[in-house]
């Protein structure tokens, strides 16, 4: 058989395809992936559509409405993965976030948005159309070793992706960890050190189709102490062609340097960026490279705004007499500290300083968080139980080191708390250290209540009566302290707790009991969101990764961070999508002490900068947290420590010539030029092309599938039930039987089934019915008025890196007036949800040559308006899937 270039045919492997030309004993076939060179013998025909009007061959009109569903359904979803596995709605800024990252493989961009706006929801809709396509076949998630299991979980629970976590023990040299796991989530700080040969293994290994890494703003790279050791790996990674797609994510991409910057976005696109180069020569190419977007732009499908500015406040209190004596006593002691370290040698100085900063800090928590800290630092002292001088040095290194964010903040402020306590043979803070200790330890012992405390339990009792609220604080002791106050005067069960290590101890219950709570964090975060606790008390371990906001928008901060970027990391817990009401944000700040004085100098220096980018933008958005990202933790430290030195009359004055750096002009400049360069979510733009679609809208195609395959559905409150069709049941995993199939997003009963794009079973059904090969289907007059030509249009060049490699798109006719319309696939896909699964037999008065006449000027007129369709293509092309005929009206 001579097989003609055009010609559809269907392959026992691949499907149906497109002859593109004859070689004898072969064919050259375009198939969906591609072209392939295919033996003659194993490829069939498939009859035409007008040949099969002359023919009398039709075939049953559901086969082809399903055929052209399931076409449609996966048109839509390459491009918007609108109908990918997920339990929660799924958002504009989301949809167009997945379309522009999978336009084009190998993909390499780095997402930017700020905190609360889904970068995990926007992870899981661009897997799934690229795993669902075998695109991606292996994937490696890179992320801090606090948000691993995190990362996990919402893959798993959101979208049905199982991951596989990396440790140490299961990497062996005979294990073949990373050939024998496709899907691996990795800490960073494990995977960046080369322990026992990982790297080499990591080499040598298949390549991974994607590398995701979150908080990518720690593969740093420094003009001067060079590279972090987790840019080396993505560097060795790159060089030696393990990675073909990679995607950042990041709420902080520039760090303050520019030569990090351009570092972070030469990892990903080297042909576009240097860090060698002026950051202004190359900003025009930072669309092709970088998303950012803002809360104040992000909307419903309606183009509603569904976040809220934050209501902020602050509630003051005074300390008692007692607290006021032991506050100006741990002043003294630090100053007096400071005044004994500029005696010593330089590194001994700079260790001493450090270790009074951070009591600084603890004592500005709370009295409870100090004196632990003294207590325990007073032991090591008595006891001689001091670090080796090796430990010392490498306690001291990992903090400075870790300043600026490589850490997470919960791990920072645990070693805050070892510093405070830090003792080394040669170090004393100032003379007669001992005896101060055990001074300051007697008079804090005296402090039997803290009035910030009780001034927060008056604002509950007041203000949030019967309301879920969400502390923070940055220290173990300050909120075993506060879980005591509130089991108290709430109850035991009232309250529960985060923090690093899952325990909280030294909390007194309401019996006067002393006692240890342990609590994970998941479990910790399900029951508060859930509402059976009322109160959920955090370190900065909630600071990131968990979300708090289904039954609370009230956040307390029960201290004041030193650093501003963790308040806007904080509120971000509650203030992000699913969030449905503005979220209180409540501190408590005593204007007697220095941190409130410069909190307040602060807040009114971060309002300045935002009334300066209102000035100047058209639509300022909140960059503080790119502001804040910019500025060096150093700053804040030298604001804290010295300002206590500072008369309060000259306070003013000093503030503004030290803080001349922190968000200067050139700060502001370069924010500015990244947000104005960077591509971005716009509704007004893209709202014409946005699916009004979801889960609900492919619900008719598979209930049809079945139906086809001869299975009876049984739908209860729209809950399906079913046996699975044979040819379904060939893949591992796959059920005999499914009850509980829903197609909704919302419900919170883990038993339900969420059925969409990715879930093994509604595959099954698209490629069934995909190889259908009707091509006319008549329908009665009352679903279409019109002729409808459906298209699959590719493109002809197969070798340019473009992820979607077909989109389907119809044309509508009005035989009478001969007036054509172009439909898009989720417009046709809406049409075709509206034809019954049972049709009576139709046989309208049509020959094959008013087919090929139609076919012929369909054509035509969806080859001169693909520019409409904002096609990927280089050079597209329409081939002719399927025709729906109505039926005569009176039929």
């Amino acid at each position: 058989m001579i097989f003609k270039a055009g010609e559809r045919i269907k392959h026992k492997n691949f499907g149906i395809g497109t002859v593109k030309y004859d070689d004898g004993e072969t064919a050259g076939i375009r198939f969906e992936h591609g072209l392939e060179e295919c033996a003659k013998i194993d490829i069939e025909p498939i009859i035409s559509v007008a040949d099969a009007i002359d023919q009398y061959e039709q075939a049953r009109p559901l086969e082809v409405i399903t055929k052209l569903q399931a076409e449609a359904i996966q048109s839509v979803n390459d491009t918007w993965g609108v109908f990918s596995l997920s339990r929660i709605d799924l958002l504009p800024h989301q949809l167009w976030v997945c379309k522009r990252v999978t336009e084009r493989i190998p993909t390499r961009w780095l997402v930017a948005d700020d905190v609360g706006l889904g970068k995990t929801i926007e992870a899981g809709l661009i897997l799934w159309p690229l795993i669902a396509r075998k695109i991606v076949n292996r994937l490696l998630i890179i992320c801090p070793a606090s948000l691993v299991e995190q990362w996990q979980l919402r893959l798993r629970t959101m979208f049905d992706i199982r991951m596989s976590i990396y440790t140490k023990e299961t990497d062996t040299r005979k294990s073949d960890f990373w050939n024998t796991h496709p899907f691996v989530i990795a800490s960073m700080h494990t995977l960046r050190k080369d322990s026992n040969g990982r790297h080499k293994r990591m080499i040598e290994s298949d390549p991974w189709d994607l590398v995701i890494v979150d908080e990518a703003h720690h593969l740093n790279n420094d003009k001067h102490s060079g590279q972090t050791l987790g840019y080396k790996l993505i560097d060795t990674l790159q060089k030696n062609n393990r990675i073909r797609s990679m995607i950042f994510f990041t709420g902080t991409p520039h760090r303050g340097k520019d030569f990090g910057f351009l570092s972070l976005l030469h990892l990903l696109r080297p042909d576009l960026f240097s860090p060698e180069k002026n950051l202004t020569e190359q900003l025009s190419g930072l669309n092709q490279v970088m998303i950012r977007n803002n809360k104040q732009n992000a909307t419903d499908l309606k183009g509603n705004k569904i976040f809220f500015p934050p209501k902020v406040r602050s509630e003051t209190y005074a300390y008692s007499p007692e607290e006021s004596e032991f506050y100006k006593m741990m002043t003294d002691f630090i100053l007096t500290g400071k005044t004994y370290a500029s005696s010593k040698s330089v590194q001994e100085s700079k260790t001493i300083i450090l270790v009074l900063i951070t009591m600084q800090k603890l004592a500005s928590s709370s009295v409870a968080a100090i004196r632990n800290a003294l207590i325990n630092r007073l032991e090591k002292l008595k006891q001689n139980r001091i670090e080796t001088e090796k430990s010392s040095r490498n306690l001291l290194r990992t903090y400075q080191e870790n300043q600026n964010g490589d850490e997470t903040l919960d791990n920072m402020a645990i070693l805050e708390e070892k510093i405070a306590e830090f003792t080394e043979s040669r170090i004393r803070l100032i003379k007669n250290e001992e005896e101060k200790l055990d001074e300051l330890i007697e008079y804090a012992n005296r402090i039997k209540e803290e009035t910030k405390i009780n001034k927060l339990i008056e604002v509950l009792e007041t203000d949030f009566s019967e309301k879920s609220v969400l502390f923070f604080t940055e220290y173990k002791a300050t909120q075993s302290l506060l879980i005591s106050a509130l089991m108290n005067r709430f109850g035991n069960d009232c309250v529960t707790f985060i923090n690093g290590d899952h325990c909280a101890s030294g909390v007194i219950n309401m019996e006067g009991k002393r006692m240890t709570l342990r609590e994970s964090r998941e479990n910790a975060s399900e029951r508060f969101n859930e509402g059976k606790v009322r109160f959920l008390v955090s370190t900065e371990a909630a600071g990131e990764g968990i979300d708090l906001q289904e039954s609370c928008h009230t956040i307390v901060h029960v201290d004041l961070p030193w650093n501003p970027m963790r308040m806007h990391q904080r509120v971000g817990r509650l203030n992000r999508y699913g969030q449905i009401k503005p979220v209180d944000v409540i501190s408590l700040r005593n204007p007697d002490t220095v941190e409130s004085m410069i909190w307040e100098k602060l807040d009114a220096k971060i309002k300045s900068i935002m009334t300066a980018f209102g000035a100047v933008m058209d639509e300022p958005e909140d960059l503080i947290q790119l502001v804040l990202g910019m500025t060096d933790q150093a700053i804040f430290n030298d604001l804290y420590s010295q300002g206590s030195e500072i008369p309060k009359e000259k306070f003013s004055e000093w503030f503004d010539q030290k803080n001349v750096s922190f968000a200067g002009k050139d700060v502001i400049n370069t924010v500015k030029a990244i947000v104005g360069n960077s591509d971005k979510f716009d509704y007004k733009e893209v709202a014409a092309d946005l699916p009004r679609m979801d889960l609900p809208d492919i619900k008719p195609f598979f209930i049809s599938m079945l139906t086809l395959n001869n299975r009876r559905v049984v739908e209860e409150n729209s809950e399906l039930e079913f046996k699975t069709p044979e040819q379904w049941k060939n893949e591992p995993g796959i059920l005999p039987r499914y009850n509980n199939v829903i197609f909704e997003r919302k419900s919170r009963n883990k038993e339900k089934i969420i059925m969409g794009i990715g879930h093994k079973i509604m595959n099954k059904a698209i490629d069934q019915a995909k190889n259908f090969t009707g091509s006319i289907a008549f329908v009665p007059y009352e679903f279409t008025e019109d002729v409808i030509t459906v298209f699959k249009i590719n493109d002809r060049v197969t070798d340019s890196d473009i992820k979607i490699r077909k989109k389907i798109a119809a044309v509508g006719i009005n035989l009478g007036e001969e007036k054509y319309r172009l439909i898009k696939d989720s417009d046709l896909l809406g049409i075709l949800n509206n034809i019954p699964t049972k049709l009576k037999e139709i046989k309208p008065a049509v020959t094959g040559e008013n087919v090929r006449d139609i076919a012929k000027k369909s054509e035509g007129y969806i080859i001169e308006n693909f520019e409409k369709l904002n096609l990927p293509f280089i050079y597209p092309n329409a081939d002719l899937l399927a025709i729906i005929w109505p039926g005569d009206k009176k039929s």
